[in-house]
C-alpha cells in the first residue's frame, strides 16, 4: 500500500482548503516545488497533486509551477483539477505528468473517460469526490444526484484500472477518513481504490494497511502531514 503526500495548488502556493471551501484556506508553502522535493526525499513512492484554482475554473491554471515540479522529480505524478478536455489531458503529460486524474468530466463526460482509456491506458485515473455518498462536481461546489459507488461501477466498465475516493466532509479536518464508504467501493468493484480525506494519525495509515487485501492500494496524505500529526516517514514505516 502506497502512502501518498498531497500538494494542493492554488494561486501558485501550496495549499489546504477545509472541507474544500475556498474561503478557508491555509498557506503551507509559498514554492511547491521545495515541498515537492521534500516529500520526494523522504521516501515518498509518488505525488498526489491538484490544481484547485482549475477545479473551480474549469481548466488547469497553475502549469508553470506544474512544469517545473514535473521537470525535476523522478517520482511519478498524480494530478487533478480542471482536466475535461482530451487535449488538457495530452499537454498534462506533455509536461511530465504520469496520471491524470478526471473528475467533473466523469460524471459529465463518461464517454471522454473511455476514450482517454483507450488512449492512455493505466495513466488514466478517476477522482470520487462524495458528500453523505453523493457524488459532487466543478471543485465540489456542486452535487449530482449519482451514487459514488454506481459511478465507480460505471468507470470500472469504461476501463480505469484505480480511482481516488475523498469524502468531501472529511477533506481538510483531520477527523479520519470515511472508511466505511471506501470499503464497500472496494469490496463492491475491481478497481484499485486510493483513500482520501482527512486522515488525521497514524491509526488511520494502520487501517488503510488492514484494508488492502480489499482493494485499498493507497491513501493520500495532506494536512497530517503540514502540521505536524506525523511525519511521512513514520507512516511509510506502517
Amino acid at each position: 500500500m502506497e502512502v501518498i503526500p498531497a500538494i494542493d495548488l492554488k494561486g501558485g502556493k501550496c495549499v489546504r482548503l477545509f472541507q474544500g471551501r475556498a474561503d478557508r484556506e491555509t498557506v503551507y508553502y509559498e514554492d511547491p516545488l521545495e515541498v515537492a522535493l521534500m516529500w520526494e526525499q523522504k521516501g515518498a513512492s509518488r505525488l498526489h497533486l491538484v490544481d484547485l484554482d482549475g477545479a473551480f475554473q474549469g481548466s488547469p491554471k497553475n502549469k508553470e509551477v506544474i512544469k517545473k515540479i514535473a521537470a525535476v522529480l523522478k517520482i511519478p505524478i498524480q494530478m487533478g483539477g480542471g482536466i475535461r478536455e482530451e487535449e488538457t489531458v495530452a499537454e498534462l503529460f506533455s509536461l511530465g505528468i504520469s496520471k491524470a486524474i478526471i473528475g467533473t468530466a466523469a460524471v459529465d463526460n463518461p464517454d471522454l473517460v473511455e476514450r482517454l482509456v483507450n488512449a492512455y491506458g493505466e495513466r488514466i485515473m478517476v477522482g470520487v469526490d462524495a458528500q453523505e455518498g453523493m457524488v459532487a462536481v466543478k471543485g465540489w461546489v456542486e452535487s449530482s444526484n449519482l451514487r459514488a459507488l454506481d459511478l465507480v461501477k460505471k468507470m470500472e466498465q469504461a476501463g480505469v484500472k484505480e480511482v481516488v475516493y475523498t469524502d468531501i466532509s472529511r477533506d481538510g479536518t483531520l477527523q479520519g477518513p470515511n472508511f466505511d464508504s471506501t470499503r464497500e467501493i472496494a469490496e463492491n468493484t475491481e478497481v484499485k481504490i486510493i483513500a482520501s480525506g482527512g486522515v488525521s494519525s497514524l491509526e488511520d495509515i494502520k487501517i488503510a494497511r488492514q484494508l488492502e487485501g480489499v482493494g485499498i492500494s493507497g491513501i493520500i496524505v495532506g494536512q497530517a502531514l503540514y502540521t505536524g500529526k506525523f511525519t511521512l516517514e513514520e507512516a511509510l514505516k506502517i
